[in-house]
């Protein structure tokens, strides 16, 4: 299979960006990376890069799908975050979430790592068949019964997280994923919550199922972004990927460019 990727990142209602994403491939495996920073006045955008970096140059020194290697790799970024926290300042208390997706185009197998509430979901026909579950407050409410996952959305503690990288005391929570199958035209998507939040899981699937090619999804979930933004809204972050039959397309990556200015 050959995969093509349309990437979006906006500001949001923020007077700056922290967050990133990146990808590594090496026309066999491919990684790709959303890392939400969090920590204010500067920090945030830096922890969210020292993930970036150390975990697609982690991956690149050593591709693959095993689930080991992977939580290794998130491990070993939360460690950077940590080390570069002791220069003190405004990096102090920087954090970052992260979603890595790991991609085996020959074996057509996907597996994914995450900490936080940064999400990865994989879709086939139009569909959710598998998505990260958060490490945050609102998200044990729902496991507990609690709450539903559209109450969870809402909730005033949304943002209150479990995990994230850059903890000094103890070992973030850390998910890794089984090895699943994928096939012609699944499509993967990774996004901090800046996406799924305002969307709620039924837009992402409405606005999919409306959509012919990642370029035409992406660009509609950004317009519904800001159809339904509030003062301040979050920064938020995209990544789609949408895996072709050999030949149908090349391994491609797009940004999706800005809209005009009013």
């Amino acid at each position: 299979m050959e995969i093509e990727i349309v990437t979006l990142s906006r500001q949001g209602g923020r007077s700056y960006n922290e967050d990133v994403f990146g990808q590594w491939n090496d026309g066999r495996f491919l990684a790709c990376l959303v890392a939400d920073g969090a920590g204010g006045h500067g920090g945030g955008d830096v922890a969210a890069s020292i993930v970036r970096s150390s975990v697609l140059g982690g991956f690149a020194a050593a591709p693959g799908l095993d689930a080991e290697r992977l939580r290794h790799l998130l491990e070993q970024a939360n460690r950077d975050v940590v080390a570069r926290q002791a220069e003190g300042g405004k990096l102090a208390a920087m954090r970052s979430t992260v979603v890595l997706a790991a991609v085996d185009l020959h074996e057509n197998a996907v597996v994914w790592a995450h900490s936080g509430d940064s999400r990865a979901y994989l879709f086939r026909g139009g569909a959710p068949v598998a998505r990260t579950i958060d490490h945050s407050l609102v998200q044990q409410m729902v496991a507990g019964g609690m709450i539903d996952e559209e109450a969870a959305r809402l909730h005033p503690k949304r943002n209150m997280l479990l995990s994230a990288l850059g903890s000094i005391e103890s070992l973030p929570e850390i998910t890794v994923s089984e090895r699943m199958a994928l096939a012609v035209d699944d499509v993967l998507l990774l996004c901090s919550d800046g996406v799924w939040e305002p969307l709620g899981d039924a837009c992402l699937c409405e606005t999919l199922q409306a959509s012919q090619d990642p370029s035409r999804w992406v660009g509609q979930l950004d317009a519904e972004i800001r159809a339904r933004a509030k003062p301040g809204h979050d920064n938020y972050t995209a990544v789609a990927l949408w895996l072709h039959q050999d030949g149908e397309d090349d391994e491609v990556t797009r940004p999706l460019p800005e809209p005009p200015l009013p």
